[in-house]
């Protein structure tokens, strides 16, 4: 049997109704007790400054992915059946269509777009090239290495750590390390 976790997937709507979607479908959720099984439901959107020809400034919401509208959920016949059911809701991006499951974003996809909206909140490393960490998460853990590359942008360190007589890279996280001094 297989596994079922909560990821990630983008349902399709006709441009300019996401708004309601999001709402017909957040009532729907609550309505028949899907609350288990769709989780959250959300319209990214970043914050834009537009100058007016009067020299104001007005801040403005703008849609990053018009037309589409992002849910949290467990995929289930009827969990599925639910949102691609919704009024407005044209139907699951990386769905063939006949019957066929949405394929859910990686988390590489969706972690820099949760992030710009706030959602995920951003990590920092208080480490240097060359500082020995710990391995905490992943199938690495509780090896040691020492920090061979940082990328504040992905949030990413690369750490090389001893195989087989081998100083070999690994890139993980920064959630997935503890700096050890």
């Amino acid at each position: 049997m297989e596994t079922v976790e909560r990821r990630w997937y983008i349902a399709q709507t006709s441009s300019g109704f996401e708004q309601a979607v999001k709402t017909n479908l957040e009532r729907r959720i609550q309505s028949m007790g899907m609350e288990d099984f769709i989780f959250t439901v959300f319209i990214p959107e970043t914050k834009e400054i537009e100058i007016k020809p009067d020299g104001r400034k007005v801040e403005k919401m703008k849609k990053m992915f018009p037309g589409y509208v992002f849910v949290e959920m467990v995929v289930s016949d009827e969990s599925w059946f639910i949102v691609r059911n919704t009024p407005g809701c044209t139907g699951f991006l990386g769905s063939s269509g006949g019957g066929t499951k949405p394929v859910p974003l990686t988390n590489d996809e969706i972690e820099p777009i949760l992030k710009k909206c706030g959602i995920v909140e951003s990590y920092t490393i208080d480490a240097e090239v060359g500082d020995p960490v710990q391995i905490i998460d992943g199938p690495f853990r509780g090896q040691y290495g020492s920090i061979n590359h940082i990328d504040n942008d992905t949030q990413k360190v690369e750490v090389l750590v001893d195989m087989f007589g081998r100083l070999t890279p690994i890139e993980l996280m920064f959630t997935q390390v503890e700096v050890k001094r």
